[in-house]
């Protein structure tokens, strides 16, 4: 399955929006499958961005049921908050081949996010 950092923010945006500190509400993401969905918790739990409970098994297949962000989730999602911020991120991703590890697109959104906001 292909990652759709999109799809990722939108997640990250909704845990943090219906998250009561101790589990998340339902997310409501109608455009992607509920593996996709799966997925791509499982890609945000293994970066630490989120925690989640793993209810994976042979019957049901991948299902996480996330909880809440992380700090690092949190510091992330605060970066990629600002759609001016975001579209800079995917467009120069996009110019420089389209894929990059996650770690570098991470650290480059805090530098957008830096000089967009006149942090030095």
């Amino acid at each position: 399955m292909k990652r759709d950092m999109d799809l990722a923010r939108k997640i990250l945006q909704q845990i943090e929006e219906k998250s009561d500190g101790l589990r998340c509400e339902s997310l409501d993401l109608p455009d992607h499958s509920r593996a996709e969905i799966a997925y791509h918790l499982k890609l945000l739990k293994e970066a630490r961005l989120i925690e989640g409970l793993d209810f994976t098994s042979s019957e049901t297949g991948l299902e996480i049921m996330p909880k809440c962000l992380t700090w690092q989730g949190h510091e992330f999602l605060d970066a990629i908050k600002n759609d001016t911020v975001w579209n800079k991120v995917k467009e120069t991703v996009k110019e420089k081949g389209g894929a990059i590890p996650f770690e570098i697109l991470k650290a480059f959104a805090l530098q957008v996010a830096k000089g967009i906001f006149g942090i030095s």
